[in-house]
C-alpha cells in the first residue's frame, strides 16, 4: 500500500495556525475550503499576485493593480490622515496588501477590524502573504458576516479601544464588488461604537452615586431575603413585562383580566399607573440611581404583597421607603465591601434599564413565555410617555391652552433632535427612535438570542426587537395565559422572614475595616504625591532619580499588596481609571523616549494619583455614612 503525501504551503499553515489561536470558527471555515475553491490569483509586472472578481453587474474588478500591488497599497494608506486611531475599520480584505501597509504604519495598540464576505478570498490571501504580524497578537479581526450580535461579540473586549479613536477606511475594488456588505457591517460597527460610548459615559458619570447608593443600601442587602427563593418558582406560566412605552394606554385594561394567570412584572415607573387601573403587578423592579425615583412609589397606594426586586445601586431612599417586600440582588461591589460571606446571594444581569431586568427577573423565575407590553423604544404617536406616569404629574403646573401635555412631550422628543433617528416598527413602517432607545433596543436583541423561553412583543406599537414574536396582547392571552397560578407559588411571601437584624453586627465591622483600609490608601497616596513631584525636577540627574524611585517602587508595591481597597476607590473613580488608559494607550503609541518619555510617565502617573486621592477621601465619607446608617438601624432593633 503507497501513502500519499501532502505537500502543505507553509504560509497557510503558519497563517492558520495563529487565526486558529484567535479566532477558531473562522479558522474552521477556512480549512474547510480546499485549493482549487480559493479565489484564482494572477502574476504582476512586481512579481507579487493580483486577482480579479466580477461587481454585481458581472464585469470583472482587479482586487490590485496589475503591475505593482504594493505600491499601490502604499499611496492607498499614505493618503489618510496623518493622524493615528486606534482602530481602523477597513472595508475590504483584498489579498492583505493594505492591511500589512496599515499594520506598518501603526502602533502596537492598534486594532484592524476588515469586512470581507468572499471567505474563498480570505484563504486565498493567507496561502499567499506571510501575515503572522497581523495575525500573531490578536488584533486584526476579519468579520464576514453582516450580523449584529457576532459583531458585537467579536469587537466587545476592544470596546474603549475603538472609542478613544477609530477610523474608516475604504478598499475601493472591494466596494466595487461588494459594495452593499461593507456598508451593512459600517452601520453595525457605528452602531456598537454609539453603544459601547453611552454605556461607559453612563458608568463613568454615574460611577460614585451608584457606590453611594450601594453603601447606603448594605443594612438593607444583608437583612432581607435575596431572590434565591424565586428561581425557577415560575416555571412554564407566562409573565408580562409592563414598560412605560406610549403603546401601553391601549391595552393596559386587558391586564386586569390575568391576575393569578401570568406573573404580572412592572417597572417602576408604571407602578402608579397600574394601581390607578385597578391592576396590582406581583413584582415591581428598580435600579435607577437618581432620588428622582422615589417619586414612582410615593402615594402610589396598597403595595402590599408586591414584592420589589432591585439592583443595590437603585437609590437608597426608594429602598429605606418601601413598606413591603424587598430583594436585593448580587452586586460586586458590596461583595468587596463586605466580603462573600455576609454578601452572597443570587444575581441578575446588570440591566440598561427597569425593562431589562424584569426581563432578566422573569427568565429567573422560570417564566416561559416572556410577553412584552409598552415595550415602544420609539415615539409611537410622536409621544414620549404612557399617560399618567410621574414626569406628566411634573408638568401639570406648566399645562395650559397654549402648553399643552402633547406639546410637552413632542419638545421632550425634539430635544433629542441631533440623535434622532429611525427604524422599523413593529407594523413594518419607520418609526423615530433616538441613540439612546436604540441601544436598549440592541441590548434586548442580544439577551433575546441567549433566552430559552419564547418572547412575544405584544407591544401593539414601537420598534421591532429582533428576535421577539409579534402579536397582539388579546392574541398572547387567549392563547398564553389560560390557567390559574397555584396559590402555594406565591407562599413564599409569608414564610420568609422580611426583616432579619443578625447580620447587622458582622456587617458594622467590615465598613469599619474598610474605613481604616481607605485611611491607610489616602496615607500611601500623600506620599506618593510628594515623590513624583520631586521626580519631576530630578530628570536630569539619574543618581538621585534613581534612589527616590526606590521608595517610589516601594509604595506600588503596598498598593499591589491591597488590591481589594483599590478596587473599591476605584469603582468611585472610573474617570480617573478612564484618564490612565487613555494616558497609557498614548504613551505606547508615542515614539519620545529617554527624558521626554519620563516625563510623560511622570505626569500620567501623578494625575492619576491626585484623582486616587480624591477618590479615597470619596470613598470614606461615603462608608462613614453607610456606617452611621448600620448603626441606626442597629439601634433600631435594640441590639
Amino acid at each position: 500500500m503507497t501513502s500519499v503525501i501532502v505537500e502543505q504551503n507553509p504560509v497557510f499553515v503558519e497563517n492558520m495556525r495563529w487565526l486558529w489561536l484567535h479566532d477558531p470558527e473562522l479558522a474552521r471555515k477556512l480549512d474547510a475550503i480546499s485549493d482549487e475553491d480559493r479565489v484564482e490569483l494572477e502574476p504582476t509586472r512586481s512579481g507579487d499576485w493580483t486577482a480579479a472578481l466580477t461587481d454585481s453587474d458581472g464585469r470583472k474588478v482587479y482586487l490590485h493593480s496589475r503591475y505593482e500591488p504594493i505600491v499601490e497599497a502604499q499611496r492607498l494608506i499614505a493618503g489618510l490622515d496623518s493622524e493615528e486611531p486606534y482602530c481602523y475599520i477597513v472595508g475590504g480584505f483584498g489579498l492583505a496588501y493594505h492591511l500589512l501597509e496599515l499594520r506598518n504604519r501603526s502602533s502596537s495598540e492598534t486594532i484592524i477590524v476588515v469586512s470581507e464576505p468572499n471567505l474563498e478570498l480570505v484563504a486565498a490571501a493567507l496561502a499567499t502573504l506571510d501575515l503572522t504580524d497581523l495575525l500573531s497578537n490578536g488584533r486584526l479581526i476579519i468579520l464576514t458576516e453582516a450580523d449584529k450580535v457576532h459583531i458585537h461579540k467579536r469587537l466587545q473586549n476592544h470596546s474603549t479601544l475603538m472609542m478613544l479613536g477609530t477610523k474608516f477606511v475604504s478598499h475601493p475594488p472591494s466596494h466595487r464588488i461588494n459594495g452593499e456588505f461593507h456598508k451593512q457591517v459600517r452601520a453595525l460597527i457605528t452602531d456598537f461604537i454609539a453603544y459601547s460610548r453611552m454605556t461607559l459615559m453612563t458608568l463613568v458619570t454615574n460611577s460614585r452615586i451608584t457606590c453611594e447608593n450601594i453603601a447606603n443600601n448594605l443594612a438593607k442587602y444583608v437583612t432581607t431575603p435575596p431572590i434565591d427563593m424565586l428561581r425557577n418558582r415560575f416555571s412554564g406560566f407566562p409573565a408580562i413585562i409592563v414598560s412605560a412605552g406610549p403603546s401601553l394606554r391601549k391595552n393596559m385594561h386587558l391586564l386586569s383580566e390575568i391576575k393569578n394567570r401570568a406573573v404580572i412584572c412592572a417597572v417602576q415607573t408604571t407602578l402608579k399607573p397600574l394601581l390607578q387601573h385597578g391592576i396590582k403587578p406581583d413584582f415591581v423592579t428598580s435600579l435607577d440611581f437618581h432620588e428622582v425615583s422615589r417619586q414612582y412609589f410615593e402615594g402610589a397606594g396598597d403595595l402590599a404583597d408586591i414584592h420589589l426586586v432591585a439592583e443595590p445601586k437603585a437609590n437608597w431612599k426608594v429602598i429605606d421607603h418601601y413598606p413591603s417586600m424587598v430583594s436585593l440582588l448580587d452586586n460586586e461591589f458590596a461583595r468587596m465591601l463586605i466580603g462573600d460571606n455576609l454578601a452572597r446571594r443570587d444575581g441578575l444581569p446588570a440591566g440598561a434599564t427597569v425593562a431589562h431586568l424584569s426581563f432578566y427577573l422573569a427568565r429567573y423565575m422560570g417564566c416561559d413565555p416572556i410577553i412584552f407590553i409598552g415595550q415602544d423604544l420609539a415615539f409611537t404617536g410622536h409621544v414620549f410617555y404612557v399617560p399618567g406616569v410621574e414626569t406628566h404629574r411634573t408638568w401639570r403646573s406648566e399645562i395650559n391652552r397654549f402648553n399643552t401635555m402633547e406639546t410637552k412631550e413632542w419638545e421632550r422628543i425634539a430635544r433629542n433632535r441631533p440623535v434622532l433617528r429611525k427604524t422599523i416598527g413593529n407594523d413594518g413602517k419607520e418609526i423615530y427612535s433616538d441613540e439612546l432607545l436604540f441601544t436598549y433596543l440592541e441590548q434586548f436583541e442580544k439577551d433575546v438570542v441567549g433566552t430559552q423561553a419564547r418572547v412575544i412583543n405584544a407591544t401593539e406599537g414601537g420598534a421591532r426587537i429582533r428576535g421577539m414574536e409579534i402579536s397582539t396582547l388579546r392574541e398572547a392571552i387567549d392563547r398564553w395565559c389560560t390557567k390559574d397560578i397555584p396559590k402555594n407559588l406565591f407562599a413564599y411571601r409569608q414564610e420568609s422572614k422580611w426583616d432579619n437584624p443578625t447580620k447587622l453586627e458582622p456587617l458594622k465591622k467590615e465598613i469599619e475595616a474598610r474605613i481604616s483600609d481607605t485611611s491607610g490608601m489616602s496615607r500611601v497616596c500623600d506620599e506618593m504625591i510628594s515623590l513624583l513631584e520631586k521626580l519631576q525636577g530630578l530628570t536630569h540627574d539619574p543618581d538621585t532619580f534613581n534612589r527616590t524611585l526606590v521608595r517610589v517602587d516601594e509604595l506600588r508595591a503596598q498598593v499591589n499588596q491591597s488590591q481589594r481597597v483599590y478596587r473599591i476607590i476605584n469603582s468611585a473613580s472610573q474617570l480617573a481609571e478612564l484618564r490612565r488608559y487613555s494616558a497609557d494607550r498614548k504613551l505606547t503609541a508615542a515614539k519620545d523616549t529617554g527624558v521626554e518619555r519620563a516625563k510623560n510617565q511622570l505626569k500620567r502617573d501623578l494625575d492619576f494619583v491626585k484623582s486616587m486621592l480624591e477618590a479615597c477621601g470619596n470613598m470614606k465619607e461615603m462608608l462613614e455614612e453607610s456606617l452611621a446608617r448600620i448603626n441606626n438601624e442597629i439601634s433600631r432593633h435594640n441590639l
